[in-house]
C-alpha cells in the first residue's frame, strides 16, 4: 500500500481514557513512499462498538480536505462513560487511496456533577484529628455477584492520593490529582480496573496526603491555602457480563486509619515507619473492625474536570555513580545527574533502625554536603525498618531536586554504602519526547542535555521555576520565555492546556495575571514579561500544535491581559506604572539588586506591544474581525509610542543595555535605519564586553535570535561557544547537568552565589535551545501555517566552531529532520519531511548550477522539488514530503 494512515489521536493523545464532553478533535499521520505526497481527501467513521462500523454514529464520507490534525467531530454529542471507536482513510494527490486505519478509541468520563453519587470522605474527626500529620488510609470492602465485563474507577482527592484495589496500587500515576486552581478546577482520574476485580469479596482503598492542597507552600511555609481537611472522592462502576451494573462509592460506611507514613510534605519529605504498616488493608477480606469510621464533608462537585495533563510518573531510573566520604565525614551518594524524583532504597536492618536520606544539588567548595540554597525546604526522607528481611521503600507523596544524597543510619555505613541498594527514580509529567538536537561541539551537546533535564525536572504537573527549595511554583515569566523550547523538546500540549485553564481561572477581574499559576502569593500580580504568559503561551500552543480550540478558549483571557495593561499607564500606549521584575538577574544590575539596568518601563512597553500584536494575530486566526482591527490599531499605537519614548530622532535606543536593544529588535520596535543601527550597537555592546552577555531573564531568550536575524550570526555563535563567565558553557565546564538560575551559581573559585536564591535547576536560560533548533540546525515552522504544516528549513552554519548539526522534531504531521555538515570546501544538507507537509528551504552559500540532490543536478527539476532559484543568500527551494540530500561547493 503506497499510502498508510497511522498514529491516530484524539486531542493529541492516543486512546484517551476519561475525556470531557467537548467534541473530540481527531488527528492522524500519513506514511507514503512518494515524495511530495499530500492528502487531498479523507473519511472518518465513528461507532459505539468496535464491530459497529456498518452502522456508524458518524461518517464524513469522502471529504475533500488536506486536514489531518485537529479535525472536529460533528456527530451525536458524546455521553458519559462511553467508549467510542473511530477509523480513518485518506486519498492523496497521486490518486492513491489508503486502507482503513487501525481502529482507535476514546472514552468519556463523568460529564455532569449529577452523575457523582460518591461523597467526599475523611476520617471521623471524633476519632482521628483532621489536622494530624500522618497520611490517612480510607477503605471499603464490597461484594461482587458475578463475572465482570468492565469496570472503571473515577477518583480524586483534596490533597494527593494513591488508589488501591485488592492489595495493589491502581495505575502508575504519582501525586494525583495534580495541582490546579482548586477553588475553580479539580481534576479527577479515570482508571480501568476490569482485570483487578473478581466475583466475591473485593477491597478498595485510598492513601491521602497533604500535597499542594493543604501542605506547606511558598518560602513562607504557608499551609492550608485551599482548605484544612484532606478528603477523597471515589466512584467505582462495575458492569457485569449480563449487562447489569453495580456502583461502589465513597461514603461514611468506609473506614479510616493512620498508617505508616507519619509525615509527608512536598518540600520537606516523608517519614515512613514500616513497623506501623497496616497489612493487606485494601483487600476485601481485611478485618477493619479496629479502624475508625469515615465521615462525609461538603465540598463542591462543580469544580470537577477530567484529567487534562499528562499524568506524573516515574519515567526513568538511574543508579548512583559513586560513594563519597566528604571531608567532614558525611556519607554521600552521587547520582551523576541533577534530577527530580526520589530514591528507592533497599535495606536489611533490625526493627527500629532509622535510615535518613537528605537531598541536595551540589557539594560546597570543600566538597561537603551543601543545603544552604534549599532555604527552609528539608528535602529529607526517613525510613524506619520493621526488621523483616530485605525491605524496599520509596516515598509516596513528595519529590526532591538533587544530585547528591546524604545517607545516615544505614547498616555498615562506616564502611561505605552498597550502591546497588539505591535507585534514583526520575519523576515528571509523562510527556512524550518530541525533539532532538546535536552538533559537533560536545560542550554544546551537554548544554542541550542540561536543557532537557531542566525541563524534565520542572515540568512536574505545573511549570515550576525550580524543584528543590521552598518555592517550586508555576512562575509565569519562566514559562513564557521557555515555552518555545519546551514545545520542541516534548509534547507539552496537554501540559499547557491544563495550566492555561488555571491561569484563566486565577486571572483577576480586571485582567491582571498573578505572578504564579496556580496563584498562592496573596494577590501579587501583573508584571510585564510575567503576565504576558497569558498571551504568549496560548499563541505558542496554536503555532506548535494547531490548537485553534484552545486559542479560542483562552482568547478572552488574552484580551483581558492586554486591556489590563492599557488601563495601567499614565499614557494609554505606554506602560510606565506599577511593579515589574524587569530584566530579572541581568548582569548589568546595580550592586545588591536582582534587576538588570534596562528601564522597566521600556521592557513593559515592549511586551505591551508584543502581546497586543499576538492578540491581533489570534483574532485574525479566529475570524474575529472587529478584535483584529481593534488590537491591530492598538499595536500600531504602542509601537509608535515606544519609538517616541525610547528611540532618539537619530535612531539610537535610549537605554545602552543589551536587553533594550534585543527587545527593540525582537518585537520589531525599531525600523529602517534605526533597526540597522540598533543591531549594530547591540553587536558592539557584546564586542566591547569581550563577547559576553549581560542579559537576564527577559533579554537572554531572544539575544542570539536577533543577532542571527540582523546580520550578526557570527557573534551569536561566539556567545554560544563562549566558555568564560558569563556564558552558557561556563556552567557546563563547572560540571552542571541542568540549567542554573544564575550565570555564576558556582563562582570560578568554587564559592556560591547567595543562599537566598540560587537554584541549580532553573530552566529559563535554557531558552537558548529554541535558537539552536530553529537557527543553528535550521528546523523552523513557517508562521503562515501552524503545527509545521509548512516548514522553513534554513541552516545557519557554524563558522569555525561547528562543523555539523542535526535536529529532529515529531510534529503533529510526522517527523521532520534537518542535518548539515560543512567544511571549508563544501556543504551537505539533508532534509526529511512527512507526508501532507511542504517546506521552503534556503541553502546559504549555494548556487543552483552547482547544487546536487542525491547526486543529481537540481537544475532541471526533481520529484518533490516544486521550484528552485538563486537568491542573494543562496538557493531557495520549495519542496514536498520526502528525504532530500543536498550537496554543493562553497562559492
Amino acid at each position: 500500500m503506497s499510502l498508510l494512515v497511522k498514529a491516530l489521536t484524539v486531542g493529541g493523545r492516543p486512546n484517551p481514557l476519561g475525556t470531557d464532553g467537548k467534541p473530540p478533535q481527531f488527528g492522524w499521520k500519513l506514511e507514503a513512499a512518494r515524495r511530495g505526497t499530500l492528502q487531498t481527501a479523507c473519511r472518518i467513521q465513528v461507532a459505539d462498538a468496535e464491530d459497529g462500523f456498518d452502522r456508524p454514529l458518524w461518517d464524513t464520507g469522502k471529504t475533500e480536505s488536506d486536514a489531518s490534525i485537529r479535525v472536529t467531530y460533528e456527530g451525536p454529542a458524546p455521553v458519559s462513560r462511553t467508549r467510542y471507536f473511530y477509523r480513518v482513510k485518506a486519498w492523496d494527490n497521486f490518486g492513491g487511496e489508503s486502507d482503513w486505519s487501525e481502529i482507535a478509541w476514546w472514552e468519556t468520563g463523568l460529564l455532569s456533577e449529577d452523575e457523582w453519587q460518591a461523597r467526599w470522605i475523611t476520617p471521623d474527626p471524633a476519632a482521628i484529628d483532621p489536622l494530624a500529620e500522618p497520611v490517612f488510609a480510607l477503605r471499603k470492602s464490597f461484594e461482587l455477584k458475578g463475572d465482570v465485563r468492565s469496570a472503571r474507577v473515577y477518583a480524586t482527592g483534596v490533597g494527593v492520593y494513591d488508589l488501591y484495589l485488592n492489595g495493589e496500587k491502581v495505575g502508575d500515576d504519582i501525586l494525583a490529582p495534580g495541582w490546579t486552581s482548586y477553588r475553580n478546577r479539580l481534576q479527577y482520574q479515570t482508571y480501568d480496573v476490569t482485570d483487578r476485580l473478581r466475583a466475591g469479596s473485593n477491597g478498595l482503598g485510598v492513601l491521602l496526603a497533604n500535597g499542594w492542597y493543604k501542605g506547606d507552600l511558598t518560602w513562607s511555609d504557608k499551609s492550608c491555602l485551599y482548605g484544612d481537611r484532606r478528603a477523597a472522592l471515589v466512584q467505582l462502576h462495575v458492569t457485569y457480563a449480563d449487562g447489569t451494573e453495580e456502583i461502589v462509592v465513597s461514603d461514611p460506611t468506609w473506614s479510616a486509619a493512620l498508617g505508616p507514613i507519619r509525615y509527608s510534605e512536598i518540600y520537606h519529605g516523608e517519614i515512613y515507619d514500616a513497623r506501623l504498616e497496616l497489612g493487606q488493608w485494601s483487600r476485601g477480606d481485611f478485618d477493619a473492625s479496629e479502624w475508625a469510621a469515615a465521615a462525609s464533608i461538603d465540598l463542591p462537585m462543580s469544580v470537577l474536570v477530567p484529567q487534562e495533563n499528562w499524568p506524573t510518573r516515574v519515567t526513568e531510573t538511574i543508579r548512583p555513580v559513586a560513594f563519597i566520604r566528604t571531608p567532614s565525614g558525611e556519607a554521600v551518594l552521587d547520582m551523576g545527574q541533577n534530577m527530580v524524583g526520589r530514591i528507592r532504597l533497599s535495606v536489611e536492618a533490625p526493627a527500629g533502625t532509622a535510615v535518613r536520606l537528605q537531598h541536595a544539588e551540589v557539594l560546597d567548595k570543600e566538597g561537603n554536603f551543601y543545603v544552604g540554597n534549599l532555604r527552609s525546604a528539608k528535602q529529607t526522607v526517613e525510613y524506619i525498618a520493621k526488621g523483616e528481611g530485605t525491605e524496599t521503600y520509596a516515598p509516596h507523596f513528595t519529590f526532591q531536586g538533587f544530585r547528591y544524597v546524604k545517607v545516615e543510619g544505614y547498616p555498615g555505613i562506616e564502611n561505605g554504602l552498597p550502591l546497588d541498594r539505591f535507585v534514583g527514580e526520575v519523576i515528571h509529567s509523562d510527556m512524550p519526547r518530541s525533539g532532538e538536537f546535536e552538533c559537533s561541539h560536545e560542550l554544546v551537546n551537554q548544554l542541550q542535555r542540561n536543557i532537557v533535564w531542566g525541563q524534565r525536572g520542572n515540568f512536574l504537573d505545573v511549570p515550576t521555576d525550580c524543584p528543590q527549595r521552598d518555592e517550586r511554583l508555576g512562575w509565569t515569566g519562566d514559562a513564557q520565555v521557555f515555552v518555545w523550547t519546551a514545545a520542541f523538546n516534548y509534547d507539552v500540549g496537554p501540559f499547557f492546556q491544563k495550566w492555561l485553564r488555571d491561569l484563566a481561572a486565577d486571572q483577576k477581574e480586571d485582567g491582571g495575571v498573578p505572578f504564579v499559576i496556580p496563584d498562592v502569593l496573596d494577590g501579587d500580580h501583573s508584571s510585564a514579561a510575567w503576565g504576558d504568559a497569558a498571551v504568549v503561551v496560548p499563541w505558542a500552543m496554536y503555532a506548535t500544535y494547531g490548537d485553534k480550540a484552545l486559542l479560542a478558549e483562552q482568547f478572552d483571557s488574552m484580551k483581558a491581559w492586554v486591556d489590563y495593561i492599557r488601563a495601567q499607564g499614565e499614557s494609554e500606549y505606554l506602560w510606565n506604572t506599577g511593579f515589574h521584575f524587569g530584566d530579572w538577574l541581568g548582569l548589568d544590575a546595580k550592586e545588591n539588586s536582582y534587576v538588570g539596568a534596562t528601564p522597566r518601563d521600556l521592557i513593559a512597553t515592549a511586551f505591551y506591544a508584543y502581546s497586543a500584536k499576538l492578540v491581533r494575530d489570534a483574532a485574525e486566526v479566529l475570524g474575529r474581525e472587529e478584535d483584529a482591527r481593534k488590537y491591530g490599531e492598538l499595536y500600531g499605537r504602542v509601537v509608535s509610542a515606544f519609538r517616541e519614548e525610547f528611540v532618539t530622532p537619530s535612531g539610537r535606543i535610549a537605554a545602552p543595555t543589551q536587553t533594550a536593544h534585543v527587545l527593540a529588535l525582537m518585537f520589531d520596535l525599531a525600523e529602517g535605519e534605526a533597526r540597522a543601527r540598533t543591531a549594530r550597537e547591540l553587536n558592539k555592546l557584546i564586542e566591547d564586553n569581550e563577547f559576553h552577555l549581560t542579559t537576564g531573564f527577559v533579554g537572554t531568550p531572544y539575544l542570539c535570535h536577533v543577532l542571527s536575524a540582523n546580520g550578526y550570526h557570527e557573534t551569536a555563535l561566539k556567545l554560544l561557544v563562549q566558555e568564560g563567565y558569563p556564558s552558557w558553557l561556563y556552567s557546563v565546564n563547572q560540571g552542571a547537568t541542568t540549567i542554573w538560575e544564575h550565570w555564576d551559581g558556582i563562582k570560578p573559585d568554587g564559592s556560591f552565589w547567595s543562599d537566598d536564591m540560587n537554584s541549580y535547576n532553573h530552566y529559563a536560560y535554557g531558552a537558548i535551545g529554541d535558537w539552536l533548533y530553529r537557527v543553528v540546525a535550521g528546523l523552523d515552522a513557517d508562521g503562515r501555517a501552524p503545527a509545521y504544516k509548512r516548514a522553513r528549513i534554513e541552516p545557519r552554519f557554524g563558522g569555525e566552531w561547528l562543523t555539523s548539526a542535526r535536529a529532529a522534531y515529531d510534529s503533529a504531521y510526522g517527523r521532520i529532520e534537518v542535518s548539515w555538515r560543512a567544511d571549508g570546501i563544501s556543504r551537505a544538507v539533508e532534509v526529511a519531511l512527512p507526508p501532507n507537509t511542504t517546506a521552503e528551504v534556503l541553502l546559504r552559500g549555494a548556487a543552483l548550477d552547482a547544487l546536487r540532490e542525491s547526486g543529481r543536478p537540481v537544475r532541471g527539476g526533481a520529484e518533490g522539488i516544486a521550484s528552485a532559484a538563486d537568491t542573494a543568500d543562496g538557493v531557495r527551494l520549495a519542496v514536498g514530503s520526502g528525504v532530500y540530500r543536498f550537496e554543493y561547493p562553497l562559492a
